[in-house]
């Protein structure tokens, strides 16, 4: 959760890029929020927070709503499972609509699609939540982060 008095105003992703053929992805791994005051509080001393993350990947430079918006809803993209392919990746990227009606997408992988956006939280977005898919060990497909849920402000 964003510390009290604050909201999402920006996020970064933890990303593994594209392996190759016959080499198993995972997609996104993780995701931070960072939080601030608004345009109070600056983008220099915003406070990150995170649910779980997995092992794959790094962290991406944060993105950033206009100054005085803030995140108000999502839409993930997903890759689904199909019959066959022994790779499967799960989440493969995101993107946040802001307050000013500014979306800003992740710099994820193009795998996928997006689903439906999320209804808008007035307030903003203060909390996340991830779904992993635990480590499942050598020669098997491992799909990392699966789903997401957010927590909208309620002050």
């Amino acid at each position: 959760m964003c510390p009290q008095g604050t909201y999402a105003t920006g996020f970064s992703l933890k990303v593994e890029p594209y392996q190759g053929q016959a080499k198993d992805d995972t997609a996104l791994n993780g995701l931070r929020l960072h939080c601030t005051r608004g345009s109070h509080g600056g983008r220099a001393k915003a406070t990150t927070v995170e649910s779980q993350s997995n092992v794959w990947g790094h962290w991406t430079d944060p993105l950033w709503c206009s100054p005085g918006s803030y995140l108000t809803g999502f839409s993930l993209r997903v890759e689904g499972v199909r019959r066959g392919i022994t790779d499967y990746m799960g989440a493969t990227n995101i993107r946040f609509a802001c307050s000013d009606k500014k979306v800003l997408e992740g710099p994820g992988l193009p795998w996928g699609e997006y689903g439906a956006w999320s209804p808008s939280c007035l307030r903003g977005l203060c909390g996340i939540q991830t779904k992993q898919e635990a480590l499942r060990g050598v020669l098997v497909d491992d799909s990392a982060l699966n789903d997401l849920r957010f927590l909208c402000c309620t002050q």
